[in-house]
């Protein structure tokens, strides 16, 4: 099986913490390629030191020249909404983890939508925000949306007829 690059825009919350124990189990199988995080800047520097992805992406433009001073050789420090942006659309990821809180990951679900992605959706406020033109994106753009919180991953597989 082929090794899957994978983004994670909000690594330093709960689910990002999470995803990352199951990264760390299986690298071969998983490779992180992008982290992104809002203001937890010494966080974030551990994971990039321990993951060594190609990119991370900060919201706090006031923590970037850390970020810069610790990145590993070949890590490329973004920054602001548009570094979660350019790292939700990365064509080399094979899928997108949105962990990112609130009606903040509306704008990188959007950009993970319109390249196409296969988006592991965590996050119910962008849905209940903007569930009709986050869906009219995905089905014009042929994004694939996963829902993986646990309440919306019960009722999609109950929908798409998969035992539990």
């Amino acid at each position: 099986m082929k090794r899957k690059n994978i983004v994670i825009l909000g690594s330093t919350g709960s689910i990002g913490h999470s995803a990352l124990a199951v990264a760390r189990q299986f690298p071969g199988k998983l490779r992180v390629v992008g982290l992104a995080a809002g203001s937890h800047a010494d966080l974030l520097i551990r994971q990039m030191r321990e993951f060594k992805p190609a990119y991370v992406a900060i919201a706090d433009e006031s923590k970037a020249a850390v970020l810069r001073a610790e990145a590993p050789r070949g890590t490329k420090v973004l920054v602001g909404s548009d570094g979660a942006n350019a790292l939700a659309s990365l064509k080399e990821a094979d899928v997108v983890l949105m962990a990112i809180v609130g009606g903040a990951a509306i704008r990188p679900l959007l950009s993970a939508i319109r390249a196409g992605q296969t988006i592991a959706l965590a996050n119910k406020e962008s849905i209940v925000i903007g569930g009709f033109l986050v869906m009219a994106a995905v089905r014009k753009c042929g994004a694939r949306l996963v829902p993986v919180d646990s309440e919306q991953s019960a009722i999609f597989q109950c929908l798409e007829g998969h035992g539990m």
